[in-house]
């Protein structure tokens, strides 16, 4: 199934995972938005520097730290997405109690490992 996914932290520089994970999103054929702190593109997929008010995600792949992630938390719960999935070096256990207290299904894993090994 393909899915809208929300990948938090992009970076147009090809050596970060955010980076290597919109362009393997897209070659699965997923529908990616990609937000970061800095406007730029990822092959054709612009890199937002706002979540747009009006969307519906499916999946968050976060790739920021945790300190990092203290703006977004209450909008990420407000998108009501499927699940968020915490990439290394972005788990927060505040965060992920509280999306669970949500409804909301949290992975720490990989998302690159996943969708290498079919468990996206």
């Amino acid at each position: 199934m393909k899915e809208t996914v929300l990948v938090l932290g992009a970076s147009a520089k090809p050596e970060r995972f955010s980076f290597m994970a919109v362009r393997k999103l897209n070659a699965y054929g997923h529908k990616v938005v990609a937000v970061g702190n800095r406007k730029g593109m990822i092959d054709s997929t612009e890199i937002l520097i706002e979540i747009p008010t009006k969307l519906t995600i499916d999946t968050v792949s976060l790739y920021l730290n945790p300190m990092r992630q203290e703006g977004y938390v209450n909008h990420l719960i407000s998108l009501k997405p499927k699940r968020i999935i915490f990439n290394p070096g972005t788990e927060n256990q505040a965060f992920l109690l509280l999306a669970q207290q949500n409804g909301i299904e949290t992975v720490q894993d990989c998302t690159l490992v996943m969708l290498s090994s079919g468990t996206f």
